[in-house]
């Protein structure tokens, strides 16, 4: 039986629980919903909906990882996050599916001239590696090749599959996050390598206990 987070638990309750490792897609889990708080231009002001996130990246069939604070999240880290961050892969079909996914979502970028033209399609995800979003459910960040890693084809090997909701989302391992955090090597990275090397303690012993089980 596979254990469920329910929604009012999602994002900053314990709940999520891992499924498997290994690579694959997230699969559809639902019909996104509309609750919507840190908007794209025009917008008000929009909740932090993850879910409706990962439920259009489903829809779309967008090939990712997620990784970041949500990842630690996932894994049970305390520490809190208002923003998405996911790797990308980055074939011409993937970035096809993401850019809908993203126009589904209202997506705008946050960090340039709202006054520029800006094309959200595929040609326009060839020409960067990283690209942070405000959508109408909250801010979304992603990177093709995060710091410390060669991108999705490193990352999908060792993910952990959740299900949140009845959605089952990729996570980056607890491993391979923390090889991100040591590469980035900000004060508030060295600080959670803290918290994720406890939870990846905690998981070792866990499964240690499980194999001498009878």
């Amino acid at each position: 039986m596979t254990a469920r987070a329910g929604k009012g638990l999602w994002p900053w309750g314990a709940g999520a629980k891992p499924v498997s490792k290994g690579q694959g897609r997230s699969r559809r889990g639902g019909e996104p919903n509309s609750s919507s708080k840190d908007p794209p231009a025009g917008h008000n002001r929009v909740d932090f909906d993850p879910l409706r996130i990962f439920q259009l990246l489903d829809r779309h069939g967008v090939s990712y990882v997620v990784i970041g604070g949500v990842a630690g999240r996932l894994y049970g880290s305390p520490i809190l996050t208002d923003d998405l961050d996911i790797c990308y892969e980055r074939s011409k079909r993937n970035r096809e599916a993401l850019a809908k996914a993203l126009r589904d979502l209202q997506a705008a970028p946050r960090d340039m001239d709202l006054e520029l033209p800006f094309q959200l399609d595929a040609a326009t995800l060839g020409l960067g590696d990283s690209f942070t979003f405000s959508t109408d459910a909250g801010k979304l960040d992603c990177l093709a090749t995060p710091e410390g890693t060669a991108g999705y084809g490193d990352l999908i090997k060792k993910a952990v599959q959740f299900d949140v909701a009845g959605c089952r989302i990729k996570a980056v391992s607890l491993e391979d996050l923390m090889r991100m955090k040591k590469a980035a090597g900000r004060a508030k990275d060295k600080a959670d390598l803290e918290i994720l090397g406890a939870l990846q303690s905690e998981l070792d012993d866990r499964e240690k206990r499980g194999r001498h089980q009878p």
